[in-house]
């Protein structure tokens, strides 16, 4: 499972962020469809209608967005911006100030019927700007005062540049006015969830919820106002109500208004999506029916590819999935680089490495970066490298610069001898959060354990299949995941490293590193942009914030029976261009 940098591809506003853990196309156009069902391998269930919330903020809940959100525009395997004019479009009205104007199509439509108007536009700019949050907080993250109304898992500190919206055309537009330039602003997309459901849900009505949002103040952490009720209980909703375990009796709760909408869910099993009768857009697909099955298993999603049961797989890459892959006839293997990492975090704000930088540097100090590269990625690659920055890809501008100074270089080898000296004869507990059913977490957990346990450390496996729901809870230590970005903006950084940042989920914590992470949302010059994330990564070896442990390689696959499948590198996966697929 891969956490997004809120770049959730079609649902959240923006397009730089990252989540939790790859042809130029101009879109379907309205060619007739040819009919057929294709079915498609994933690692992870779906759990929740939404990736735009903390808890939420998963590949493959962004995945199945994928399908089923329209969007003002999306990025195409060469990380070029799209535009879907069917859905609306954008236009830049002013370089001084910084003025943008989004404007649906009369196409935009929800599944229910119900059109998509510059309310659902207000309620996403709600979300994502933190507008209205007044809320303070202590060292750990925890509301001292104020208000926290939506807890958005991306960075608001981009959007929350922008004045209130103006809105206009009867009601089919919103005018966005920066206070300053914004480096990520044609990354925002301002459309969630319908804002016709979360009025609902929430008890209070649509016209008093877009009311609240049109006259209340920006909210001041110095000056905090009383509760805006009908605010927060349409926060309160937007936060959790659409989490999920299995297909909910209310339909509301995963309307569509793209061309695919859910249609049945077998939890732990698949989902079924068919074509939504009431899209009107232009990326009119060519079949009628996507059914995703979970298979986590990469060498099972192999076998199901090979016996017919599905037509598409995107598992996890190993050089044993890919030789079994090249030996199946009828299959078109596609691998490339991916903008996914792995990585260690360590816990700030809880646990035995609150306060203490000593113990920190002790624990990545063990840490056999090399071994757990050998196992899990040399054999597919062989000119891997152990990878360096918490900020930049290899190969990327910036990362030769970053690692001349970033300080990642004192932790590529294992030094025993360091982290005992550092220990002085203490044995801390350590407790490593890690997704139990993920072969390359598992393995990356054993070596982790065995050799920090040569230092005095004891290692308590926390592991648990369900280890997405627990991140921040403060149950663990340190924690083993990955990281997905789209490839695109810089968002995605103070999404993670800053105090408030919705995807910070260590309890990371540096005043240094939020003035810098500030600073990267209001730098245009892409070399200015390098120097400041440079900074940043620096700060971040310097405090013992974790390591990064490889770039994972990609790999999908496909039935020669299905045409149109093309690798993707970033957050949206397999079915970034779904309305192209064809059954033979």
């Amino acid at each position: 499972m891969k956490f997004q940098r809120i770049v959730a591809p079609v649902s959240v506003a923006a397009v730089a962020a990252m989540l939790i853990t790859g042809c130029t196309t101009t879109g379907g156009g309205t060619a007739a469809p040819t009919g057929g069902t294709v079915t498609v391998a994933e690692v992870n269930e779906v759990t929740a209608f939404t990736s735009s919330t903390p808890t939420a903020n998963l590949d493959m809940n962004a995945k199945l967005l994928g399908y089923t959100r329209s969007s003002f525009f999306y990025l195409d395997n060469k990380l070029n911006i799209i535009p879907d004019k069917s859905f609306g479009t954008v236009e830049k009205t002013s370089d001084d100030p910084l003025t943008v104007k989004y404007t649906l199509a009369k196409t935009a439509t929800w599944s229910d019927g119900t059109p998509i108007t510059a309310d659902d536009l207000l309620l996403a700019w709600a979300a994502f700007s933190g507008y209205f949050n007044d809320a303070s907080y202590d060292a750990d993250g925890n509301v001292t005062g104020g208000t926290q109304y939506f807890n958005y898992a991306g960075d608001t500190s981009g959007l929350g540049l922008a004045d209130k919206p103006v809105v206009g055309d009867d009601n089919m537009s919103i005018t966005l006015t920066y206070s300053q330039p914004y480096a990520d602003w044609a990354l925002i997309n301002p459309i969630d969830a319908p804002i016709h459901v979360v009025a609902d849900h929430a008890g209070v009505s649509q016209k008093d919820l877009v009311n609240a949002i049109m006259t209340l103040p920006r909210g001041d952490a110095a000056s905090p106002a009383p509760v805006n009720d009908v605010l927060k209980k349409a926060a309160d909703f937007w936060n959790t109500g659409f989490d999920a375990t299995s297909l909910p009796t209310d339909k509301s709760l995963y309307l569509s208004s793209a061309a695919f909408v859910l249609d049945a869910w077998v939890p732990k099993e698949s989902i079924t999506l068919v074509r939504n009768k009431n899209y009107k857009g232009s990326l009119v697909p060519k079949i009628d029916k996507i059914v995703v099955r979970f298979i986590g298993d990469a060498q099972a999603q192999v076998t199901a590819l090979k016996n017919g049961e599905v037509d598409v797989i995107n598992p996890q890459a190993s050089a044993d999935t890919i030789k079994s892959l090249q030996a199946i006839k009828g299959v078109t293997t596609l691998t490339g680089d991916q903008f996914s990492y792995d990585h260690l975090d360590l816990t700030f704000n809880t646990g035995v490495f609150k306060d203490a930088p000593d113990l920190r540097e002790a624990f990545l100090k063990t840490i056999p970066r090399q071994q757990i590269l050998d196992a899990i990625v040399t054999p597919m690659n062989p000119n891997a490298k152990v990878y360096d920055s918490e900020l930049f890809f290899p190969g990327t501008d910036g990362y030769t610069e970053t690692t001349k100074v970033n300080g990642a270089s004192a932790f590529d080898k294992v030094d025993i001898d360091g982290a005992m000296a550092l220990l002085n004869g203490r044995t801390p507990e350590v407790r490593i959060l890690y997704n139990t059913k993920n072969p390359n977490r598992v393995a990356a957990f054993q070596a982790i354990q065995a050799s920090a346990e040569q230092a005095g450390f004891k290692i308590i496996d926390a592991g648990a299949e369900n280890w997405g729901s627990l991140l921040g809870s403060g149950t663990y230590d340190a924690t083993i995941f990955g990281w997905i970005s789209s490839g695109v903006g810089v968002a995605g950084v103070p999404q993670i490293f800053s105090t408030t940042g919705g995807g910070n989920y260590n309890g990371y914590s540096n005043a240094e590193v939020d003035q810098l992470a500030t600073q990267l949302q209001t730098t245009l010059d892409k070399k200015a942009q390098d120097d400041i994330q440079v900074k940043i990564d620096t700060q971040l070896f310097k405090d013992f914030y974790g390591v990064p442990l490889f770039v994972a390689p990609g790999v999908m696959a496909n039935s020669n029976s299905v045409t149109g499948v093309v690798y993707y590198p970033g957050q949206a996966g397999v079915g970034w261009n779904y309305w192209e697929w064809a059954k033979k």
